[in-house]
């Protein structure tokens, strides 16, 4: 087991473990927070689940803007500086939340938090994208997968053994991570934005300004097999984000549940991605990915609406096991597309747009699942998610035959790849 694992370690080079290394750790604080957040709202300011999606459509319509400045600004200047000024942000700014006198601050916070935060989104995925090469991108994204779920599968049990005693004390070792995860990114990491190839003419590649390079996202909108794949997406993560902003209200609220009991199920979808998530990305590489994404939300459509017909804590938990196998699925398949579908010297350009994907249902999901929380019948939130899930398959299914000879391009055809994103 030690030979095979030295031997993985091995296909991939040093700077994508560094990077790996650095999210994990910036993840683990993350895990800390945001499963108990809307706890932290409804409880310390005593208001319903609708203030809390006010706070997070303003983070995430904010966050538009932050993630199109910030995808432009990756290809501009690179990858490294962005990422940097992301986590210097988001230590500031958990301080913002941790310590706001006020609703109201929390509101303005959260607009700081989506505008300057989500500017490094982009730069974190495409500098993933730029140090594999194609056919090691959906191991690579897998990876990414297991990393980010070994934080959360730590970080729900620490996060809500500390929330029982201080919400703040979450918020303060958030910051020591950002903290620790920015010195390793600087004195570690290299830039990987892919160098340029020279013009026809034999010249050098000339620099685009600023303006410029805002202005390719029309060339990107104009995609079309690109713009279908983010309605389709769009429509996924407005059903699944609710596991992890209204489902912990909902098990507490409709059945009664305490937080460790969602802390407890949270944990268990992330420690199967862990176990399973790179056995199951070796083995699906050979199959078409649009496929691999339709048949997936047929699967999470089946566990998201189990959570609005069961009731018994052990179906809740069937519920999870089936929404994590399609995530296992889903997941890296969906990253890995969308590293295909962006042409090197516009990938952070293409890696902004598909966070619209998240942004939006951010910005209108939390809000609709809260209005319905607190004046309807909540288990139709996840017979919505149920219904939004089949619509994202039907889309994704209809992509299949108009993107397979997409596929058979090389995206980076027009750039020479980096000596780091090179190495074996």
């Amino acid at each position: 087991m030690l030979k095979k694992m030295r031997s993985i370690y091995h296909e991939y080079p040093r700077t994508f473990w560094l990077i790996m290394l650095g999210m994990f750790i910036d993840q683990l604080g993350g895990a800390l927070i945001f499963p108990f957040f809307g706890l932290y709202i409804t409880s310390k300011y005593a208001v319903g689940m609708t203030e809390v999606g006010i706070m997070f459509s303003i983070m995430a319509v904010s966050g538009l803007v932050g993630s199109l400045i910030g995808g432009a600004l990756t290809d501009k200047f690179g990858r490294k500086i962005m990422i940097l000024f992301g986590l210097v942000i988001s230590a500031v700014s958990t301080l913002m939340l941790a310590f706001a006198p006020s609703l109201e601050f929390i509101y303005l916070a959260s607009l700081i938090v989506g505008l300057f935060g989500n500017m490094a989104g982009p730069a974190h995925q495409a500098m993933v994208a730029d140090v594999l090469p194609e056919d090691k991108r959906i191991d690579g994204f897998g990876i990414l997968r297991v990393i980010a779920n070994l934080a959360v599968a730590i970080g729900p049990a620490i996060g809500g053994f500390l929330a029982a005693r201080s919400y703040t004390m979450l918020f303060i070792i958030d910051v020591i991570l950002s903290s620790i995860t920015a010195v390793i990114i600087l004195a570690f990491v290299p830039e990987t934005k892919p160098q340029a190839a020279p013009r026809e003419d034999g010249q050098p590649h000339q620099e685009e300004s600023l303006g410029q390079t805002l202005a390719g996202y029309i060339k990107v909108t104009r995609d079309r097999i690109y713009m279908v794949y983010i309605l389709a997406s769009i429509f996924m993560v407005l059903a699944y984000m609710q596991m992890n902003i209204t489902l912990p209200v909902f098990l507490r609220d409709v059945h009664g549940l305490p937080d460790s009991r969602y802390g407890l199920l949270l944990s268990m979808n992330a420690s199967m991605v862990v176990l399973f998530q790179f056995w199951i990305t070796r083995r699906i590489k050979k199959f078409a990915p649009m496929k691999i994404m339709a048949w997936g939300m047929v699967i999470y459509a089946v566990g998201f609406s189990m959570y609005g017909y069961v009731s018994a804590f052990w179906l809740f938990i069937v519920a999870m096991v089936i929404i994590t196998i399609a995530e296992m699925l889903v997941s890296p398949t969906g990253q890995a597309v969308v590293a295909k579908l962006s042409p090197a010297d516009m990938r952070g350009r293409y890696m902004a747009v598909f966070g619209f994907s998240w942004t939006i249902p951010n910005a209108i999901g939390p809000l609709l699942a809260g209005v319905v929380m607190d004046n309807y019948n909540p288990n139709w939130i996840w017979y919505g998610a149920g219904i939004f899930m089949l619509v994202s398959s039907a889309i994704f299914a209809g992509l299949q035959a108009k993107s397979s000879s997409r596929f058979e391009i090389a995206a980076d055809a027009a750039v020479y790849p980096t000596p780091e994103s090179a190495a074996p």
